[in-house]
């Protein structure tokens, strides 16, 4: 896959997504990147870390979150995009469910959309995907931010993934996208519990099955805590583990906020894979 002029090899390499938080109320960065300057140096850092794609985000979507409207969301968004796309060679993705936000952004130079909805969330965003020929992950919810963690339920967590995926990648195709722009998430802790989210990473061959690259964003989040019982700040190790072994069952990019780290244990992993 081709983004922004760069080969993509998701069959031998697996990449490192860095998390940009543009938000107030991140649960466990929010605030830390809201001025201007600071997120561009927290970019640029990553970038000397070996970040391969930089993902940001201007609405939070941790549970509960409130929905925020698109003109505060591009306030947020746009000013960080130019910027980005100016000093860092790195593709930039757009973490968004709004085809406006998207759309604007594309505008201003980004080169992927992150749609936390799986393009069932705004009718229009297919179509502007399709319109801009930029690549798109799709990702799976159960609910929306602010209801998802309140009693998710599936009769078998894979199979149900998979099959909203399929739907979310038909919305895709019928609308123009090229299905060789297509990534799949199946969305760790977006309407999961927690043995939903530790049978994804164990099973993520099967959504390999679908013949798509697959992204993984599980960093920080509240089941690697519960384990180790850290707080978000304090989830490094477990953190490292869960991209270790869902790069090896075949994960392709991996979303996280400790870059360096990460870059440093999917190298030694993908020598494994690939010996």
């Amino acid at each position: 896959m081709l983004i922004n002029k760069k080969k993509f090899d998701f069959e031998n390499k697996t990449y490192t997504m860095g998390i940009l938080n543009l938000t107030p109320d991140s649960f466990s960065d929010g605030g830390s990147y809201t001025d201007l300057e600071t997120a561009i140096k927290r970019a640029k850092k990553m970038v000397e870390e070996g970040v391969d794609i930089i993902d940001v985000g201007a609405e939070s979507t941790r549970p509960g979150a409130e929905y925020i409207e698109e003109e505060e969301e591009l306030r947020r968004i746009v000013p960080v995009v130019k910027r980005l796309v100016g000093e860092v060679d790195v593709p930039i993705s757009i973490d968004t469910y709004k085809s406006r936000v998207a759309e604007e952004c594309i505008k201003a130079g980004a080169h992927i959309i992150n749609d936390i909805k799986g393009l069932k969330g705004d009718p229009n965003m297919a179509e502007v995907i399709a319109k801009y020929g930029v690549p798109v992950i799709i990702m799976h919810i159960q609910g929306n931010p602010k209801n998802m963690q309140k009693n998710p339920e599936y009769d078998n967590i894979i199979e149900d993934i998979k099959g909203s995926l399929g739907e979310s990648i038909d919305i895709a195709v019928k609308a123009g996208v090229s299905p060789e722009k297509i990534i799949l998430d199946p969305g760790i802790g977006f309407g999961k519990t927690f043995e939903n989210n530790l049978e994804i990473i164990k099973k993520l061959c099967e959504f390999k099955k679908l013949e798509y690259p697959i992204l993984i964003g599980a960093s920080r989040k509240g089941f690697i805590g519960d384990i180790l019982g850290t707080s978000p700040l304090d989830r490094l190790e477990g953190n490292l583990a869960v991209a270790v072994i869902s790069a090896y069952n075949g994960a392709s990019i991996i979303r996280v906020h400790e870059v360096r780290e990460t870059v440093r244990a999917l190298k030694m992993t993908d020598a494994v894979k690939n010996k």
